[in-house]
């Protein structure tokens, strides 16, 4: 009897133990090359740890947190998201912090006769991520109507919206939108498609990435040696090779 039930005790610390090292990252989706890096050097200096990444837009990822999906760790592509699980009391606010920065730009063509955000005005399609859940896509609404395009390009039905900034990428490096708005990071992906012009950094929000901790990764080792592991000069370094400012 008593072997049994020792073998029991041990069977249940096994799964405790186990799932104690899993660690669920929610990542936006401009941020998936740098991080399988991350991820792939991080699992090397901890070989018990299980990282199980979701890339998304950082609108779906938040909702998807807040109706229950496992996650530990966030990172979203504006603190807008971030803010609001926040707020919702699911990410601890003592962990969530700014650690990246990114640019946007306008990709087509090389040949395409495009250079400011006026000269959209003459395209038939452009591809941005939709507004209300891409990041990608808020910053490039808010610049074209600064510059006071936006409603027209809706208007004539000129604006293609992509689930995220890779699937924006993606319609531009295939032709089969004229060009796109995509992040520096996501230019240096593309196979086909050139960066044309960068947008003017006074017209939108700076490209800011917060990332933070939800109440089940405060709880869980791995998960903080994660957050911790974000903050050395190492995946410093893959951030930058990926073409991202890192916060100092």
């Amino acid at each position: 009897m008593k072997t049994v039930l020792t073998i029991v005790l041990i069977q249940f610390f096994s799964i405790v133990t186990a799932h104690a090292q899993t660690v669920h990252l929610s990542v936006a989706a401009s941020m998936t090359d740098a991080f399988k890096e991350i991820i792939s050097v991080f699992a090397t200096q901890h070989p018990k740890a299980e990282l199980l990444p979701n890339f998304a837009s950082s609108g779906s990822l938040a909702k998807q947190i807040e109706q229950g999906a496992p996650a530990d760790f966030y990172v979203s592509a504006n603190p807008k998201w971030m803010k609001y699980l926040v707020e919702k009391k699911i990410i601890t606010p003592e962990s969530s912090h700014i650690f990246a920065y990114n640019k946007l730009v306008f990709v087509g063509d090389k040949n395409l006769a495009v250079s400011s955000l006026k000269s959209l005005l003459g395209l038939q399609r452009i591809a941005l991520g939709s507004p209300g859940s891409v990041p990608a896509g808020q910053y490039a609404k808010q610049a074209m109507e600064k510059v006071g395009i936006y409603a027209e390009l809706a208007e004539k039905k000129k604006l293609i919206m992509a689930k995220d900034v890779r699937q924006a990428l993606m319609y531009a490096d295939r032709g089969e939108v004229d060009g796109a708005f995509i992040y520096t990071t996501d230019a240096m992906l593309a196979g086909n498609a050139k960066i044309l012009f960068t947008v003017p950094q006074d017209l939108y929000d700076q490209v800011a990435y917060p990332m933070g901790l939800t109440g089940s990764g405060a709880g869980n080792a791995m998960a903080k040696a994660f957050y911790q592991y974000m903050g050395t000069p190492e995946a410093k370094q893959i951030l930058t090779k990926y073409g991202f400012e890192p916060a100092h």
